[in-house]
Order: structure tokens, then C-alpha cells, then sequence
């Protein structure tokens, strides 16, 4: 749909030109005596073909100013109007040029199409009724002929679709719309009203356009500007919903909905501002706690419980919750199958929970819908490494521990096992061999996840231990025998070289 200014544009640009020539057909007319009265429509006249409209009008102002009775100036200043969009302005100009010379059917026609285009079709059709009464030129005569019957056709279909809209059949009333509004481009009502059939046949984007569009051709449209606002919040866009609401109050503070819709809108777009705010600074159990109150402020529209969802897939994600956090996402998900930023969030969820094939999935989907991102190739590239490391040997696995366990946990978890699993502990040969190989499985895991950059380099998937992982053979560590490790300390916080320990 061509924008309303688009359309002004295109039918006003040739304006100027148009008036400037035919102007030439007076010259030597007796338009006053006034010297500097004849200057200012010179004057005006040349700056109007020059397309420079301000300075034209400004100069048309002047001749008006020293001569009101001067038709003439009327009409070339309703010209420069028309040029700079304002059809309203130019409406009042024409009427006193028809006042002041009744016989001027060029005004009078011109009078009467603006009002087509504004949709005040039986003034128009007055226009056009004494045009063709009047003594027109051949060319005026045919026009006014040709914009009648128009006028006419466009007050059936107007008259149709209103009927249709009130019968509640939304895609007639708006086809019949549609042509209307071809026509009378300036026609707020009509566009109101389309909007009203966008509206109950889902089609909101439509809908904002035209109530914009309505909000620009009718004064104080407040109407229009509330409708807008109460568009965007069931749309979930809280942001340009307090835009549009505080056009409104511009226009009338004290219009109860607008003011009642304010209040809410403003509540809800600080509380996701505020949890927003959280997020970004780390803080995740009271951005989560903040987005249950935005629940609690807006329960009703469907699009902010999906934010909330969203965001507290999110917060979960980020804090190390991944059960909660593989609850919300997949909740959010069965809604948009294919949301890059959930889906980031569960499989890093996946991950912590060392389900890395899920988490293999879900990268792969987000990357198909987000070719272009660096990180999410980064992501499953890091879950490709993490499935093949689970397949071998899985230092958290050996110690019982969790991902995200801190280093005295692991410490802790180490003892118990090396005092478990220490091979003096066991007599039987077969049970011994059994023992020796956990036993080393267990220091090489203590050894790995005490030390942070052995443990960075095992969680973004490489084995620092396993030979195939090393650059240049540093995997020595891999086929240490039994004795290697006898007489070392299970208990002691430094390495495992460092004290004799012999259980009896």
C-alpha cells in the first residue's frame, strides 16, 4: 500500500508548473494597482516554478497581506500549498478565489478534487454539478464530467463497505475499502475503518499503518494514536506502545484511556527495563524474580508471558539451572520452533547436563535460521568435541561431580574415591588391576580439574591428557603406570607427588 505522503507527493508535484502556465494566460489581467502587491506574485511565481515553496509562499502571504481582495493570490498561494502536501490549508484559498470571482471554474475544480481525495464526496459533487453548469472549456468540462461519476461509483462502494463491516464480513468491507482509498488518498474515515477490518482479520501491521496515516489527516486524532498504542502492546512492543500512547496525551492530557493506558504501559515497560538491566549486570535470580512480576502486571496478552518465557529460559541457562531451564525453553519453543536465541539457551543447557546430542540438535536448528553467526558455529563445534570427549574418558563422571562444581567439591570428591579405590586396599589380583586402573582415572580427573587451564581446555572439549588432543606429545601423563602414582597423598592439597601415604 503506497504511503498517503507517497501519494501527495506524486499528485501535488506537477502543481506548480502546472498554475505557473496557466497563470500566463493573464497576464496583462488587471490584477491591483499596487506595485509591491504585483512584486510579491512576480516574485512568488518564479520561486514556485523553482520548486523553492517556502520562500513562494512567504511572498504569497505578503501580496495577500497588501491586497485581500486580490484573487489571483489566493489561488497561487492554494498552488503552494497543494506543492507542500497541505491540502487543508489550500481548501479555504480556493473557496475565497471562488468567492471572489464565481466564474473561475479552474478553482472550482480544483476545489472539488481535493475534496474527492479527502472522501467528502457530496461536496465534491457539488463542485463538479456547478462546474459543468457554469460555461467550462472543453478540457474542464470533460474532467468535471469524468470526477463526477467517479464521485458517484466511489459513494456506492462506500456505502457498501460499511454495510459489509457492519454485517461483520471484514475482507469484503476492506476490498471495497481498498478502492475507495485509490481515490480518496486523504480520506481519514475510510482509512479508520480499514483499519477496523485489518484489526478482526489479524493483520496488525496493516492496521498501524492506517490509523498513522489517519492520526496525520485528521487534527487531534486522538482516537487513532490509542488504537496504535493498544495495537503494539497486544503486539508485545512495549516500547513503541508508550510512544504512541504519549502522542495521545500530547494532544489531550487529560483523555481518561489514553492517561489509564499510559499508567500501564509505562509500569510494564519499566519492570522489563529493570529486569532487562539485571540480566546485563549477571545478576539472574533477580532478573527472574523481576519477570514473574511482570506476569503479575500484565497476566492478560499472550505475547509477554512469551517474554517472560523466553527470558527466563534465559535466566535459568545463564545461572547453571539447567533443569529449569530445559523446562522453560521447551515450553517457548513448542510456540516458535525455531527462536535462535532459545534454542542457544537450552542446548547450553544440554550441555551442562552433558546430554550433548540435544545440544547438537538445537545448535544445528539455530544455525540453520542464523547462517551467519559466528558464535553459534563456535557453540556446536564445542558440543561436537564435548559428545566425542563423553564417548572416552569424562573427568566429572569419574569424580561424581557436576560441571559447574567448584574446585573444594572436587578436592572433596577426589579423597573419598582415592581413599575407595586405592589399590593396597584390595588383595584379590583381578580386583587389584581393576582398582590400580580407576585409581589412575581418578588422579588424572583431580588433576585436570584442579588446575584452571587443564579444566578450561577439557570443558571447551579437548582432553589435555589424551595423546590425540596434544600439539607436539605432551599426552605422557596418559600411560603412567600403577607404580607412577604409589606413594603419593590422596589427602594432600597440593600435586599428587608430594607426600608418602600408605594405607594399611
Amino acid at each position: 500500500m503506497v504511503a498517503p505522503s507517497a501519494c501527495a507527493h506524486q499528485l501535488l508535484s506537477f502543481f506548480p508548473f502546472l498554475l505557473v502556465l496557466f497563470d500566463l494566460q493573464y497576464e496583462g489581467v488587471e490584477c491591483g494597482i499596487n506595485v509591491d502587491v504585483d512584486k510579491h506574485l512576480e516574485m512568488g511565481k518564479k520561486l514556485l516554478a523553482a520548486g523553492q515553496l517556502a520562500d513562494a509562499l512567504s511572498h504569497f502571504h505578503s501580496a495577500i497581506d497588501g491586497d485581500p481582495d486580490n484573487y489571483l493570490s489566493y489561488y497561487r498561494r492554494a498552488t503552494a500549498y497543494l506543492a507542500l502536501g497541505k491540502s487543508k490549508a489550500a481548501i479555504p484559498d480556493l473557496s475565497r478565489v471562488i468567492e471572489l470571482k464565481p466564474d473561475f471554474t479552474s478553482a472550482r475544480l480544483q476545489r472539488g478534487q481535493i475534496l474527492l481525495k479527502q472522501g467528502k464526496l457530496d461536496e465534491a459533487e457539488e463542485d463538479f454539478k456547478k462546474v459543468l453548469k457554469s460555461n467550462p472549456s472543453d478540457q474542464e468540462e470533460k474532467e468535471a464530467a469524468s470526477q463526477l461519476a467517479k464521485s458517484d461509483e466511489l459513494q456506492r462502494m462506500r456505502i457498501q463497505g460499511i454495510a459489509a463491516y457492519n454485517q461483520k464480513d471484514y475482507t469484503t468491507a476492506e476490498s471495497l475499502l481498498n478502492v475507495v482509498l485509490e481515490t480518496c488518498v486523504w480520506d481519514a474515515e475510510s482509512r479508520e475503518l480499514r483499519a477496523e477490518c485489518y484489526i478482526n482479520q489479524g493483520e496488525s501491521g496493516k492496521a498501524i499503518s492506517d490509523l498513522k496515516a489517519a492520526s496525520k489527516l485528521k487534527s487531534d486524532n486522538t482516537a487513532a494514536f490509542y488504537k496504535v498504542s493498544r495495537i503494539y502492546y497486544n503486539l508485545g512492543d512495549h516500547e513503541m506502545s508508550l510512544s504512541e500512547i504519549r502522542e495521545c496525551l500530547k494532544l489531550d492530557p487529560d483523555h481518561k484511556d489514553c492517561f489509564s493506558h499510559y499508567k500501564q504501559v509505562k509500569k510494564l515497560s519499566k519492570q522489563i527495563q529493570t529486569a532487562e538491566e539485571l540480566i546485563q549486570g549477571g545478576r539472574y535470580e533477580d532478573a527472574i524474580s523481576k519477570y514473574g512480576t511482570v506476569l503479575k502486571t500484565e497476566p492478560n496478552v499472550p505475547a509477554y508471558a512469551a517474554l517472560v518465557q523466553e527470558r527466563l529460559c534465559h535466566c535459568y541457562s545463564k545461572n547453571q539451572q539447567p533443569t529449569e531451564a530445559i523446562k522453560e525453553c521447551t515450553e517457548f519453543l513448542q510456540v516458535e520452533p525455531n527462536n535462535v536465541n532459545a534454542l542457544k539457551d537450552r542446548a547450553e543447557a544440554y550441555i551442562q547436563e552433558e546430554m550433548y546430542e540435544e545440544a547438537i540438535r538445537d545448535y544445528e536448528t539455530a544455525q540453520q535460521n542464523s547462517e551467519n553467526d559466528k558464535q553459534i558455529r563456535e557453540d556446536l563445534e564445542k558440543a561436537q568435541r564435548l559428545l566425542k570427549q563423553s564417548q572416552k574418558r569424562d573427568y566429572y563422571k569419574i569424580l561424581g561431580v557436576k560441571r559447574n562444581a567448584k574446585k573444594q567439591e572436587i578436592i572433596k570428591a577426589y579423597r573419598k574415591l582415592a581413599q575407595q579405590w586405592h589399590p593396597d586396599n584390595f588383595q584379590d589380583e583381578g580386583e587389584k588391576k581393576r582398582a590400580e586402573k580407576k585409581f589412575i582415572d581418578i588422579a588424572s580427573a583431580k588433576e585436570v580439574l584442579t588446575d584452571p587451564e587443564k579444566r578450561s581446555r577439557f570443558d571447551a572439549g579437548e582432553d589435555p591428557l589424551d595423546p590425540e588432543s596434544q600439539q607436539g606429545g605432551g599426552g605422557a601423563h596418559f600411560h603412567r603406570g600403577w607404580n607412577q602414582w604409589q606413594g603419593f597423598n590422596p589427602f594432600g592439597s597440593g600435586g599428587p607427588f608430594n607426600f608418602k601415604f600408605h594405607f594399611n
